[in-house]
């Protein structure tokens, strides 16, 4: 299906925009694909003598630009093209073991002069305050520029490409009877960061993350009765290869299907039950549990927003049994496609993989170059991180995944030593405490298995645990060709709240005797 501007226009009732961005963010002569260029190197090099002049101990300052863009879709109309760029520069200066914060705009040389003492007469003035200064770990010197490997960059590729891709995704849901509605969205987000500190360090990154998505709504009017099935594939740092890479048409139908199957499923007796869960399901359980449980700033008590600290505590490391002695999580940085891959962080330390998890046992933590000292590290793991020119950089989570099994063990031979189970595809309801140790979880799909077989569809699942007990629970992973690398686009933390893109790769995993309840009952 191919659309002509005219008809663009003529048939959808579309707002042609920009997403909602400050008025400074703006130029008359400027757009999304024509972006200012800016003498970054003489901007830092003077941005960091001045800060040494003025006496910080230590300083940085990253010149950051974005480009952001979304389509959203509905049957056969375009409901919203936005586009839109973002630009300025933030300033950090540590004065006395105290940090001093501030931004602007205007990129320029007076303004990052005026902004660099700004940020230094903050410091000063909370040294006054801080009995406890801040001390960070030594970071080598990195110089370099780095690009997201891709095959082809999304922001290239012209919009009626992008609406006639999702087009055909509501194209192929609607062939499957009974499917009434189906919406269907792409963003796309490009940073493109320059980052220079009073270590030496002179970094430049370009940097692209995808995301799209669809819904499909199955209705059974003689019942009054809907059942909705959303995209499994999520976000990934990747060109305009994943919408021909992944197979969207092939899911947007099944998911037509299973939408349609929805409607007379058998709804779940409570009870306990062997549980497998596929990469699509398990990447948000081990986001929540793992990852933000592994956070040192949530553990130190330095975070508390968006849902609380850890149940984790430093004198834990390398004594905690975590999960059973076949799970290994690890950190890293590095990893081609990951949301939260980077060559540096947003102080200059070289991205990097790390064991958090290794044969069950808790042994790692994310760290930044002033809580490393904390715990004794002397190395930081590069988890430093701002969503925006404006924001304070904070610690975020890396991508953090789950090995495979050793052995190439397919996800057939994990239901065929269940008895009874189910196995759950796909992110939904969930909820998790202010430690992030007793959670609930639901899906998109539920799959009844009986005697090693899968027998039908199940509804109305979600299931309870705690972080230990479930991932002591686990006996069973698949090999490296089911290991698959979801992530999530939105993950929140801090207060101002920032946005963090982070992925969790892993394989479908078996767990026994897990508690399920009935969320219609």
């Amino acid at each position: 299906m191919t659309i002509s501007r005219r008809d663009f226009l003529k048939t959808t009732a579309i707002a042609l925009g920009i997403t909602t961005l400050p008025s400074w963010a703006y130029s008359a002569d400027l757009n999304s694909e024509n972006l200012p260029v800016f003498d970054n190197a003489n901007l830092g090099d003077a941005a960091m003598s001045l800060a040494k002049k003025l006496g910080a101990e230590y300083a940085d300052i990253r010149i950051n630009k974005y480009r952001i863009e979304s389509i959203r879709t509905r049957e056969q109309q375009v409901q919203n093209v936005a586009k839109g760029q973002n630009y300025g520069f933030g300033v950090r200066v540590l004065y006395k073991g105290t940090w001093g914060f501030a931004a602007s705009p205007l990129v320029n040389g007076k303004e990052v002069e005026r902004v660099v003492r700004e940020a230094f007469e903050i410091a000063k003035a909370n040294s006054i305050f801080n009995d406890k200064p801040i001390k960070l770990v030594d970071a080598p010197k990195a110089v370099g520029k780095w690009k997201m490997p891709m095959k082809k960059d999304p922001f290239d590729v012209p919009i009626n490409e992008k609406t006639d891709f999702l087009l055909k995704i509501n194209e192929a849901a609607l062939a499957t009877k009974g499917v009434a509605f189906v919406n269907s969205s792409m963003s796309w987000v490009n940073e493109q960061k320059y980052l220079a500190t009073t270590d030496g360090t002179r970094v430049e990154q370009y940097l692209v993350r995808g995301v799209p998505s669809f819904s499909v709504t199955a209705v059974d009017r003689a019942k009054g009765d809907f059942a909705t099935r959303n995209s499994l594939a999520q976000g990934k740092g990747i060109g305009w290869e994943y919408t021909t890479e992944y197979d969207w048409l092939g899911e947007a139908k099944q998911a037509g299907e299973e939408a349609a199957m929805k409607l007379s499923a058998k709804s779940i007796k409570p009870g306990k039950y062997d549980l497998i869960l596929h990469p699509s399901h398990l990447f948000l359980t081990i986001h929540e549990s793992v990852g933000h449980s592994t956070e040192l700033d949530r553990a130190l008590l330095w975070e508390a927003n968006y849902a609380g600290t850890s149940f984790l505590t430093p004198d834990k490391t390398n004594k905690l049994q975590f999960g059973s002695k076949i799970v290994n999580f690890y950190a890293d940085r590095n990893q081609e496609g990951g949301l939260a891959t980077t060559a540096w962080d947003d102080e200059g330390v070289a991205a990097q993989q790390w064991d958090i998890v290794r044969n069950g046992k808790f042994v790692g933590w994310q760290t930044t170059r002033d809580l490393a000292p904390l715990i004794g590290d002397k190395t930081s793991r590069g988890c430093l991180y701002g969503d925006n020119w404006s924001s304070v950089s904070f610690p975020r989570m890396p991508n953090l995944s789950l090995e495979p099994a050793e052995k190439d063990v397919s996800t057939d031979e994990l239901i065929s030593d269940v008895k009874n189970g189910i196995m759950i595809h796909g992110r939904g309801s969930y909820s998790i405490d202010q430690q992030r140790y007793n959670f609930q979880f639901g899906g998109q799909t539920f799959w009844e298995i009986k005697n090693g077989k899968v027998t039908g569809m199940l509804k109305d699942v979600a299931y309870q645990s705690r972080t230990t007990d479930f991932w002591n629970a686990c006996d069973g992973l698949g090999g490296k060709s089911t290991y698959e690398l979801p992530g999530t686009f939105r993950d929140g933390k801090g207060q101002p709240g920032q946005i963090n893109a982070v992925s969790h790769g892993c394989p479908p995993a078996r767990f026994r005797k897990i508690n399920v309840l009935n969320t219609a009952s």
